[in-house]
């Protein structure tokens, strides 16, 4: 009988555990004035201790060459709201690298970029960060769709 109620209750705490994670939208969606021009705004999910440390790079390709552009993650005056602004060039195939930790947890999300914005589609969200060879694929997708 005890052994099926601790079960049942670590069954439960399970299901109900929140893994860190990021959710994804346009700028739009913050309701929040000064991210009205933000490429796009994500929320963290699953951080309730402590706030998140995040990190941000916009990793692309252009005129064949390979860049790197360190973003600076915005927050807001709503708690896990943040957004980021694009300060990369407009030329060429881009993606963000989102890198999320709290406490012993992690998040990542490869979020590319086509002409109108984030390709909401094209975006994965991941337990943890994204790896070198997840983004390189995803850039050369990306390139092969323009």
């Amino acid at each position: 009988m005890w052994r099926f109620l601790i079960v049942n209750v670590l069954t439960l705490m399970l299901a109900g555990a929140e893994g860190f994670t990021f959710v994804l939208a346009s700028p739009v969606a913050s309701q929040q004035f000064q991210f009205k021009s933000a490429t796009f705004v994500f929320r963290a999910e699953g951080c309730d201790s402590t706030a998140p440390q995040i990190t941000a790079t916009a990793e692309g390709i252009v005129k064949g060459e390979r860049k790197s552009v360190e973003l600076k993650v915005a927050s807001g005056p709503k708690p896990g709201i943040y957004a980021v602004f694009q300060n990369w060039p407009p030329e060429g195939q881009w993606l963000v690298n989102l890198k999320g930790a709290c406490g012993n947890m992690t998040a990542g999300a490869i979020v590319p970029i086509g002409p109108k914005g984030f390709i909401r589609e094209s975006s994965k969200i991941l337990p943890r960060p994204a790896t070198d060879n997840e983004i390189e694929t995803t850039l050369r997708t990306q390139g092969g769709k323009k």
